[in-house]
């Protein structure tokens, strides 16, 4: 028999006596929806649907805490979103750590970059106030700025999970789904194959078949026509009681490679997380691989005051990886199914954006999915129209964080002096203040849910970094470095542009 987790909840009168609709899940594998990956996306929308009184079955090929270098950064937007959806305990009890903005250091100098205060009205304001740890920065009357939390990953699915299993309505069944069943005269997904552990094979039934099996999706090839695309790894090493140049504060060094990011995942615990793109000379085996890019070309970029922590981190040995994927959002009509998560659109995790994402499609789906608005999930037509709404409403938070986090890796890892040009303009930029740190980081943050704005902050850096070349040059030079700002502007707008056609054309 396949792992179905029910019994961890407190007695009561259907524990002792299951209801009909538990019986139905348990003994005959059949549920309103089928959710395939009790991760981010996965457990937040079967909680969501399960208190909307749908029968959830939530499938999960090992229930053991995760352990990853990435999806360790949560924006105030997804805090937010958390907190909307009756979720935000799970953030206690597993050391989080409050983070107040970024602090971007190029070249051996720092800019702080905090978040807006009060950036989209009282958005960020709901809820009671007396959670004391996760209230706002208080500032003047009025006015408070947000915060992010940042944690370790697994501690984070565990407290989701837990809380799943709670749930009433949902059986949590460990359990590897290999297929999806479908109807051979409409195409319709009515359920799953799956093999527990031992090798049972076993099949679960839902009107809805929901699959959310993450980055290594193995069933995106079947259903959408896009493939992830990606040119880079992160490297992750876990330092112990590093000494931060800000505290509660994400940190990008910016140097000659591509960016390296720092992060608090705990009261003593520090992810450096190190990009390397393909193909990274400096990252061959004839120059000792990737730990002799990070000794010899990293560690010196560092800040001093973490260096050393980095470099027990490194000869400690414990380095991991995961490929930085890019995949733009896709409709799907297939009756009976919808991929969401990761599965279905990834950005480059660069700006901390996926969990935000994720929880925000999980609130928008609790009004499209709700009851009142589709009282029988079997009716496909009436979901496949919902789920188009879902996908273009969604562009107002997704589309921004997914090519802000596009734009914002390529001028970070420049290889080319128009990058590099765009890259030193948008630093120049953040150091102006004001508006100029407001806006980019109410973007990334997920609390500016504005393409426009996007664009406009975009265009001013190139602006900026075009003035730059312009003012700095000497004046028998004027006309090579007129040429120079051309090329800036052009490669500005082969940055951003083909991931705006992406997200319309998806």
């Amino acid at each position: 028999m396949p792992l179905i987790l029910d019994a961890s909840r407190p007695p009561s009168p259907s524990a002792i006596e299951p209801s009909p609709v538990t019986l139905r899940r348990q003994d005959h594998h059949e549920a309103d929806v089928v959710i395939v990956g009790a991760g981010i996306l996965g457990t937040s929308l079967a909680i969501t649907l399960a208190r909307q009184d749908r029968s959830v079955i939530l499938l999960e090929k090992s229930l053991k805490e995760p352990d990853r270098i990435v999806g360790e950064l949560l924006q105030p937007g997804g805090v937010q979103a958390l907190q909307k959806l009756g979720l935000r305990e799970c953030l206690e009890d597993i050391d989080a750590v409050r983070v107040k903005g970024y602090e971007v250091i190029y070249y051996g100098t720092g800019v702080e970059i905090p978040y807006p205060a009060n950036a989209a009205g009282d958005a960020l304001d709901d809820g009671p106030r007396t959670g004391g740890a996760f209230d706002g920065e208080k500032m003047a009357p009025g006015l408070r700025r947000p915060e992010g939390r940042s944690f370790h990953h697994g501690r984070f699915i565990q407290q989701l999970r837990s809380t799943a299993m709670r749930e009433e309505n949902i059986s949590v069944v460990e359990s590897t789904v290999t297929d999806t069943i479908k109807n051979g005269w409409t195409g319709q997904v009515v359920g799953v194959e799956a093999e527990a552990k031992g090798g049972r094979k076993d099949v679960y039934f839902g009107q809805l078949t929901v699959l959310a099996d993450g980055y290594a999706s193995r069933f995106r090839k079947e259903f959408i026509t896009h493939a992830p695309v990606s040119k880079s790894k992160f490297y992750g090493l876990e330092l112990i009681d590093a000494d931060l140049p800000r505290s509660m504060h994400g940190h990008v060094v910016l140097g000659e490679g591509a960016p390296v990011l720092l992060y608090q995942i705990g009261t003593r615990e520090t992810r450096a997380l190190v990009d390397v793109p393909e193909g990274t000379p400096s990252a061959s085996m004839a120059n000792g691989g990737i730990k002799g890019h990070l000794r010899n070309v990293v560690l010196p970029s560092l800040p001093k005051c973490v260096r050393s922590s980095f470099e027990i981190a490194l000869d400690d040995g414990k380095l991991r990886s995961m490929p930085n994927s890019w995949l733009p959002p896709s409709t799907q009509q297939v009756p009976g199914m919808v991929l969401l998560g990761d599965a279905m659109n990834m950005r480059h995790p660069l700006t901390g954006g996926g969990m935000t994402v994720a929880f925000n499609d999980v609130l928008m789906l609790k009004g499209l999915l709700s009851l009142e608005e589709v009282p029988d999930l079997g009716d496909v037509d009436r979901v496949k129209k919902q789920m188009r709404k879902f996908h273009w409403r969604r562009k107002g938070l997704s589309s921004v964080i997914n090519i802000l986090a596009q734009a914002l890796y390529t001028l970070f890892a420049a290889n080319d002096p128009q990058l590099k040009a765009l890259q030193r303009g948008c630093f120049s930029y953040f150091q102006q203040g004001g508006q100029c740190i407001d806006g980019p980081v109410g973007l990334l943050a997920g609390i500016i849910r504005q393409p426009l704005v996007l664009f406009y902050h975009f265009f001013a850096v190139a602006l900026l970094a075009m003035w730059l070349v312009i003012y700095e040059s000497p004046l028998y030079k004027l006309p090579l470095a007129l040429m120079s700002t051309a090329g800036i502007f052009w490669k500005a707008c082969g940055v951003l542009f083909p991931f705006i056609f992406s997200e319309i054309r998806s």
